[in-house]
């Protein structure tokens, strides 16, 4: 497999920059965000081929012939169809995946996590038409295709064979009565399955999004937050209630913002479900530095709540991605700074990713407030929520514009930042 890195000196024109820096969808500027992401996960699942192929003696010998088996399978459908094995690459559970098993320690956690690359190889090669007759792991009955399903069969190996576009899924030495039948469409790069062992993600309404409640790696262990959110089991996830929302939040943005409407389609690959610990924990989302494109949330309360989360999370995904290809912040500075945000001072990586998001949220409540045809208890709302968070942004970037931590495009970034905070201050005295 390949990698076509962005170039350091320029990775971004200066136009798309400024465009970012203000919060904007800039779809150019997505695309090459993008391309550099995807040249890093390359690199680093090349990294993870070469720790496993210079500590050998430290890998179970099994798990690691499956590994490396994998590493020819996925390099056989990316010279098929490389654009099908992009997609699998890109799936924001890769990127967690990859992130858990470079720092799992030798020995059996590192082994068990090794064994996902069979999973993400297999998928590829599905999803691209390649003949294939293997048997692979299914640890606890269950075999994970990357963004597209699971497969559950009472045996820990699932024997897989391919015959034109049918694919049959079924217990290890099974001669009849497969479990799964998956039929493959190369063209479109997609997986359709019938049977009672298959369990398909779920697409999110007129969108490519799916509603992640299957990946084993779409929240890590520990949970995320503090008290700890875990994810949500399929069987108890409310599909229908997130569909819900989902549409009514894209309508709310369509009417708002067209252009923030369409980059929350174009960037968000995946909602993950997730369940709070205790019966009076509030509302919660995140997203992860490792998994751009997904979003972290428990069941937002209404429409309006799912689109401030959705253009939230977005802008961290975003200024993460910016932050691989750009550094904007320099590491291993002990300073904290306080943020109206927040009850705990922040890193200054905090407070830069806190305003960043906070300064589109104030864009868009802008927007909202000044709105014909919403519900006028969201103008109502937005307008207050613009008047607290434009402050509390101002504030965070007095401190960032006071940094000596950032880089020099991390000062450049946060000007520009500041310019458009203040643009949407001589909005507000002008309808005043």
């Amino acid at each position: 497999m390949t990698a076509a890195p962005l170039s350091p000196a320029a990775p971004l024109p200066p136009t798309d920059f400024a465009e970012l820096a203000r919060t904007g969808p800039a779809p150019s500027a997505m695309a090459r965000l993008d391309a550099g992401l995807r040249s890093r996960r390359l690199l680093l699942l090349k990294a993870l081929l070469i720790r496993v192929q210079r500590r050998r003696e430290s890998v179970d010998g099994a798990v690691a012939r499956r590994f490396e088996a994998a590493w020819t399978l996925l390099e056989q459908a990316e010279r098929t169809h490389p654009r099908v094995v992009r997609a699998v690459l890109d799936y924001p559970t890769t990127g967690a995946w990859l992130a858990a098993a470079l720092a799992a320690p030798e020995g059996p956690d590192l082994d068990r996590r090794l064994d996902r690359l069979e999973s993400i190889a297999v998928t590829a090669a599905l999803l691209a038409g390649c003949p294939l007759d293997l048997t692979v792991s299914a640890p606890g009955g269950v075999f994970s295709l990357t963004g597209v399903g699971r497969v559950r069969v009472e045996d820990e190996r699932i024997r897989l064979r391919t015959r034109a576009r049918t694919v049959r899924l079924g217990p290890e030495g099974s001669r009849t009565g497969h479990a799964v039948l998956l039929l493959a469409d190369p063209r479109a790069g997609t997986l359709t399955g019938l049977g009672s062992g298959w369990t398909p993600l779920r697409t999110l309404p007129g969108a490519t999004a799916v509603l992640d409640d299957l990946d084993p790696y779409r929240v890590p262990p520990d949970g995320v937050g503090a008290p700890p959110r875990t994810a949500t089991e399929h069987a108890r996830t409310d599909a229908c209630a997130w569909s819900g929302r989902w549409r009514a939040a894209r309508q709310l943005l369509r009417q708002v913002d067209p252009a923030r409407a369409a980059e929350v389609a174009r960037v968000v690959r995946t909602v993950v479900p997730l369940t709070a610990s205790g019966p009076r924990q509030a509302p919660m989302s995140a997203t992860l530095r490792a998994a751009p494109g997904a979003v972290l949330a428990s069941l937002p309360s209404s429409a309006r709540t799912m689109a401030e989360t959705l253009v939230h999370e977005i802008h961290h995904s975003k200024l993460a991605a910016l932050h691989e290809v750009v550094p904007l912040h320099r590491p291993g500075r002990p300073a904290r700074h306080q943020v109206g945000w927040r009850s705990d001072p922040r890193p200054i990586a905090g407070v830069l990713q806190g305003a960043y998001a906070h300064l589109a949220l104030t864009d868009l409540w802008r927007r909202a407030a000044a709105a014909d045809g919403l519900p006028t208890a969201w103008r109502t709302g937005a307008g207050q929520q613009f008047e607290r968070f434009h402050d509390q942004v101002g504030g965070a970037l007095a401190i960032l514009l006071e940094s000596d931590e950032l880089t020099i495009a991390g000062r450049e970034f946060v000007r520009e930042m500041n310019r458009h905070h203040a643009s949407l201050d001589t909005g507000r005295k002008a309808r005043g």
